[in-house]
């Protein structure tokens, strides 16, 4: 079949070339019609422009490609040959640092992959792994281009390996604006964080109306695959906000926090909160009592400067909070237990959570401060069943494969296994210290009296006096607040109210850390 090459011959003359160019340029920024930027808009959603003009700094973005066309042929293909071909690409400025995008023109073929339109997402990749710099992808697509059959699925292929390849080199961010169905969600799930819009975006390997046919379930596009749905039970995305230009926004404020690739340190600023800034309040946050729980969220606005800071899945796994935030100009990674959620115990979405956490930190040369208040492993059979051991592996494999400043602070309990894959000193921490309130041991007291002195406990007059008088000897023995430190596996005791200032002084001596891990060609972490 003949390809109907629409593009006009034009005048002969520089001027009228040049009126020409500025009249397709024009075209292809104007996008099909006025009929379908309506249509994008009754569905609450910015067109591809506008989403990256809110991205970037104002005037800074170079698009590339504008001009780019398909030459697939069949099934009326020949006769729709936009420009653009569907996705916008090119590099900008977020606040003066360059940043490549890629963004979905959903008026363009629902924004579908074609040959012609992976090319362009190929071309902006390399370009982004070669100059260093992070990339962001605007998401809006319908999936594969059915119309070019294989072709498509092998620039979803072309995707995934350069997202791969990019991994732990720069920082990928996917913004899911709109669907993004079947194979087209494993670019998102390959990059660094995923942010998602509520109510207009949805993820999923197989829609509705398949897992009806299949299963005879009946759900939703949002109960199936929504921002809520990923937010919150799957861990598929990192953010859920309400409307594009909140997500695109905070889009902006994470990339301010991250560097532009694996070889640099994240951007450091002049911070107005004075690092050695004293936190009274700290003294009555956190009950001695470990017992009763309280809010990690109010300690970490006490030790962060300006109370400020990004929690990176908030609304999944809450029993562990993963953040981004300064102490004294320096973006550090903080990971803490959450007493307030199901005590703060680590099971097996927890251990996911902070793993990944962990190794995005040590991939992009973030210090990490691990705060600790862990009672330990969540116990149950759905826990042992659904491998605890091996998810909480990933945690432990994480810290102990991170070569980044890494400090730890113990606020109250460290018991057992969680103690140690928290980052203690003995899998690697740099410096660990601990609060006046610490108590780290195998287990906690009564569980430890009533395995060590069962006997005599049995054997008792009054088994809960015993029982009562043995515990207090061990918390005497073996759990008061210096034996760690007499033992070396705690560097110092603080005072809490000075945690701020040792927090920073640490930061600062440890930013010229330099180690190296042993050569090999890539490590085996548990799956």
């Amino acid at each position: 079949m003949t390809v109907v090459d629409e593009t006009p011959s034009g005048p002969a003359d520089a001027r009228g070339r040049v009126a020409e160019l500025h009249a397709l340029r024009e075209e292809a920024r104007r996008g099909p019609s006025d009929r379908a930027t309506e249509a994008q808009r009754a569905k609450g959603k910015l067109t591809a422009r506008e989403r990256i003009e809110l991205l970037l700094d104002e005037g800074s973005f170079k698009e590339v490609e504008q001009l780019r066309r398909h030459r697939a042929t069949g099934f009326g293909l020949e006769a729709k040959r936009p420009y653009t071909d569907g996705v916008i690409t090119g590099w900008g400025t977020v606040e003066g640092r360059t940043v490549f995008v890629y963004a979905h023109d959903f008026r363009i073929f629902g924004g579908a992959l074609g040959e012609a339109h992976a090319t362009k997402i190929h071309k902006i990749m390399d370009m982004a792994i070669s100059a260093g710099a992070p990339l962001v992808s605007l998401n809006d697509g319908a999936g594969a281009r059915i119309q070019e059959g294989v072709s498509a699925l092998a620039g979803y292929g072309g995707i995934f390996q350069r997202n791969t390849r990019a991994s732990g080199v720069i920082p990928q961010i996917s913004v899911m604006l709109g669907p993004c169905a079947g194979g087209a969600a494993y670019s998102p799930a390959l990059t660094d964080f995923v942010f998602m819009v509520r109510e207009t975006s949805q993820m999923f390997i197989t829609g509705p109306d398949v897992v009806k046919a299949v299963t005879g379930e009946e759900i939703t596009q949002n109960g199936l695959g929504g921002a809520d749905v990923h937010a919150e039970t799957s861990g598929v995305a990192h953010f859920a906000y309400d409307d594009e230009e909140t997500c695109i926004a905070e889009v902006r404020y994470l990339l301010s926090m991250l560097p532009q690739n694996n070889r640099e340190n994240p951007p450091t600023v002049v911070s107005e909160d004075p690092a050695d800034r004293r936190s009274e309040v700290l003294l009555d946050l956190v009950p001695a009592d470990g017992n009763r729980p309280y809010d990690m969220h109010k300690v970490i606005e006490e030790l962060v400067d300006d109370g400020d800071y990004l929690e990176i899945h908030e609304r999944w796994a809450r029993n562990i909070i993963c953040a981004l935030a300064r102490i004294d100009g320096q973006v550090v990674g903080i990971v803490a237990n959450q007493p307030q959620s199901l005590a703060g115990v680590l099971d097996i979405e927890a251990s996911e959570k902070a793993a990944r956490f962990v190794q995005m930190c040590d991939a992009f040369n973030i210090p990490i401060v691990t705060l600790l208040d862990v009672p330990g492993f969540l116990p149950g059979v759905d826990q042992e069943h659904g491998g605890i051991i091996r998810h909480g592996a990933k945690l432990l494999y994480a810290y102990c494969n991170a070569t980044v400043p890494r400090i730890s602070l113990i606020l109250r309990k460290a018991y057992g296994g969680a103690y140690i894959v928290m980052d203690s000193q003995s899998i690697g921490a740099d410096l660990t210290y601990a609060w006046p309130t610490n108590e780290i041991a195998v287990m906690g007291a009564e569980g430890a009296a009533n395995v060590i002195f069962r006997k005599q406990i049995a054997e008792a007059e009054d088994s809960e006096a015993m029982r009562t008088r043995m515990v207090k000897e061990y918390k005497a023995e073996l759990m008061h607040p210096y034996y760690a430190a007499e033992r070396g596996l705690v560097d110092d005791v603080i005072d809490p109210v000075e945690t701020r200032e040792v927090l920073a002084s640490a930061l600062a001596m440890l930013r010229t850390k330099h180690a190296d891990l042993p050569s090999r060609k890539h490590g085996n972490p548990p799956q």
